[in-house]
């Protein structure tokens, strides 16, 4: 009955920042560098999941939920890179 980890994803906008608490207790730094919204059917998949020449995060929640079937038909994607 509560929103889930990633409800508020779409709010995220280029330039914002993301950070992650390692477990060796540092923080890793990340800036969203854009956001999509994508038919599942039509989905990405190597842009999202493919190797990057540098560190970088994406963010993959479901999206486009449609009442008259009960199911989500698309994915949002942030991505973002590390920038300390």
């Amino acid at each position: 009955g509560e929103p889930g980890v990633f409800a508020d994803l779409p709010a995220l906008v280029e330039g914002d920042e993301i950070t992650i608490d390692r477990q060796d207790g540092t923080t890793a730094t990340f800036e969203v560098t854009k956001a999509e919204q994508y038919d599942q059917n039509t989905f990405p998949t190597l842009e999202v999941y493919g190797n990057t020449e540098d560190p970088e995060l994406r963010l993959i929640t479901c999206d486009g939920y449609n009442q008259a079937t009960g199911e989500y038909e698309d994915n949002y994607v942030v991505y973002a890179t590390l920038v300390s």
